[in-house]
């Protein structure tokens, strides 16, 4: 039965039982816990059971709670939990403890166990159990933590000698507490090989009575005893081997001169992956059912231990895979390798070491902030500033002074004199992101300062030179922008002298999930927290999210999922990519349709609107584009899945 013990600063600790389904905790004595203590309340916490879970929730809420060590206001409670409320020290378990005769009033009384309330095999193992629990907090290797375990196991059994034996493949590495590879297996069991053939059990801890490690561990085992629990995945106890009618004739078994042996299987997600071995080659019949059971329950715990062990070591090879491809897909501080990336790069090569301008274009969210610094990095004037200046964040009648700067009483406010980033950035580079936001007036004296590297602070007519290298990005389609008014031709020439297009998220294939795994590792440690990965279907669907936003959309999302994950590995859900967030695919005819007409707008809007022109560069009839007009025009009802009939051919 669950229980709550208190520790009081005097005298014994006191067990209650937790039978109810809402057992109250407090210094009033109708509390099912009763605790009389100043510094708890009179119904400080109550205890909800719900068929399956013990839940503490608080009730005073000026009351102070802390569980094992952390401020809670409401908690699951697990087998071990230390419960702090006001000073009183309290302990939840899961298991019932022996109840003690009354204490007689007289001093010096001698406390004697009640009848039938003497420690059982099964008791005593759950015990161990509960103080292997608690190292299970401080041990971080694993090797200890099967050496501990096994420690436990042969205490509670009363056998010589234990062993925890895996499948081969599915054994972990082995790592120091540095997190440093162990080269070499250990020993292998020995005997013969299980019936597949392939897969042999392998010694991965090995203890005996001493609490020290066996020498020669594969000279200790009965095979056929191993071998028998692989195969049925189902625990054995023989109380005498040598005459035992199933093993008796075993080869290990007469060479060895065995008695009593306990074997349970460790199972992972269905399937036997090794098993947890005890025996004592001096005492028969020592092992009993209820051992048995207890030495069941410790092999479910390795179970779970190695499992831990070997998705950390997986976690630990696709970490060290990410860096290694890193190396060979990092341009500096930008990632990627997808042939249009590669093209940027090549460019971007040739360029850095001139002074001529870059205009960097794209969709939002792209890098291009990035690349106008790896820019500046490979640059001559690496040594100088590196301003930026977003032309869209700033207010038009501030813009300006932002660039040119200002002197004292130029405008209301100015109380004195102050540069601007021309001037700030002089012998580096000056960044212009968002260049096509900048309004018409303001291109021409930017386009006079980017001639002439002389520039005029708002109020002063005396001019200053400059000397720096001007880089620029917009999300805009600067070429529109010219036709409708809204951007100077001269100065799009004059910043576009090389252009560096970057690609969108979505067409840059694999790049996605080496860029989601570098933030992941990235951001998991600013923020502390203990994701180590993506599930397969989480990475499935970064894959195809079309992702509108591009890097940024991305990193923003994994930083969400940082955050709020409770799990070691981010999933679907973490990084709100359901169905609704990927591109629709359409039949291939339909796609095919969708892109004839798209690419016809787009080659008619580069010939002005001159629909013979685009006829005659397309190659097809004038009357083609007229019905591809008319359709976008008056553009025909949606179809459903089972919709009949395609968009008519051209």
């Amino acid at each position: 039965m669950p229980t709550l013990k208190w520790f009081p600063p005097e005298g014994a600790p006191r067990v209650f039982p937790l039978y109810k389904p809402v057992s109250t905790v407090g210094r009033a004595l109708g509390n099912d816990v009763a605790v009389p203590t100043k510094t708890i309340a009179e119904t400080h916490v109550q205890v909800l059971f719900d068929g399956r879970d013990f839940n503490l929730e608080e009730v005073d809420k000026s009351a102070e709670i802390l569980i094992n060590g952390k401020k809670k206001r409401r908690a699951r409670l697990v087998h071990g939990d230390r419960l702090t409320l006001g000073d009183a020290e309290l302990q939840f378990s899961m298991f019932d403890e022996p109840q003690r005769a009354a204490v007689d009033s007289r001093p010096n009384q001698e406390v004697s166990p009640r009848v039938g309330a003497t420690s059982s095999p099964s008791l005593g193992g759950l015990r161990k159990l509960f103080e292997f629990s608690e190292k299970l907090m401080t041990m971080k290797n694993i090797d200890e933590l099967l050496e501990a375990m096994l420690d436990a196991v042969i205490d509670v059994t009363g056998a010589e000698k234990g062993l925890i034996l895996l499948l081969d493949e599915a054994y972990p590495e082995r790592r120091d507490e540095k997190g440093v590879k162990i080269e070499g297996d250990p020993a292998e069991a020995g005997g013969e090989p299980l019936p597949s053939g392939e897969k042999k059990p392998v010694i991965r801890a090995s203890r005996h009575v001493k609490k020290e490690m066996i020498a020669s561990p594969s000279g200790q085992i009965s095979d056929s005893i191993v071998r028998r629990v692989l195969e049925t995945g189902r625990p054995v106890i023989v109380s005498d081997a040598l005459t035992d009618t199933q093993f008796g004739s075993s080869e290990s078994v007469l060479a060895l001169r065995l008695s009593s042996v306990m074997c349970a299987p460790l199972v992972s997600q269905g399937q036997v992956t090794g098993a947890m071995y005890v025996g004592n080659d001096r005492v028969k019949g020592l092992f009993e059912k209820s051992q048995l059971d207890v030495l069941g329950i410790f092999a479910g715990q390795a179970s779970l231990i190695l499992q831990n062990a070997m998705l950390l070591s997986a976690l630990r090879a696709d970490k060290e895979k990410l860096v290694n491809e890193l190396k060979d897909k990092r341009f500096g501080e930008i990632i990627g390798a997808c042939p249009s990336m590669m093209e940027v790069f090549r460019k971007l090569q040739k360029v850095a070491t001139t002074d001529i301008s870059v205009l960097i274009t794209g969709e939002t969210g792209t890098g291009k902030e990035l690349i106008a610094r790896e820019v500046h990095r490979r640059s001559n004037r690496v040594n100088g500033p590196f301003v930026v200046i977003n032309c869209g964040a700033i207010p038009e009648n501030l813009i300006e002074s932002e660039l040119f700067g200002h002197v004292k009483g130029a405008f209301t406010g100015a109380v004195a004199s102050r540069p601007g980033k021309f001037q700030v950035a002089d012998k580096g580079t000056l960044f212009l992101d968002e260049i096509g936001e900048l309004p018409l007036n303001l291109q021409v004296k930017l386009l006079r300062a980017l001639q002439e590297r002389v520039v005029y602070r708002v109020g002063d007519s005396k001019p200053e030179k400059v000397d720096i290298r001007i880089i620029a990005a917009t999300n805009r389609v600067l070429e529109e922008e010219i036709r409708c008014g809204r951007f100077r031709e001269d100065l799009y020439y004059r910043l576009n002298v090389v252009n560096l297009w970057l690609p969108p998220l979505r067409e840059r294939g694999d790049d996605v999930l080496i860029i989601a795994k570098a933030l992941l590792s990235k951001y998991a440690d600013e923020l502390g927290s203990a994701v180590q990965g993506f599930t397969p279907q989480a990475l499935a669907a970064v894959k195809k999210s079309p992702w509108p936003g591009n890097i940024r959309q991305l990193e923003n999302r994994i930083k969400k999922g940082l955050v709020l994950c409770e799990k070691t590995l981010l999933g679907v859900e973490d990084l709100d990519l359901g169905q609704g967030s990927e591109s629709p695919i359409l039949p291939l005819e339909k796609a095919k349709e969708e892109f004839q007409r798209k690419y016809v707008l787009e080659v008619l809007e580069r010939n002005n609107g001159n629909r013979t022109q685009t006829a005659r560069d397309l190659g097809v009839d004038p009357r083609t584009i007229f019905r591809y007009l008319e359709r976008e025009a008056n553009p025909p009802p949606a179809q459903g899945p089972g919709g009949a009939g395609g968009p008519e051919k051209p």
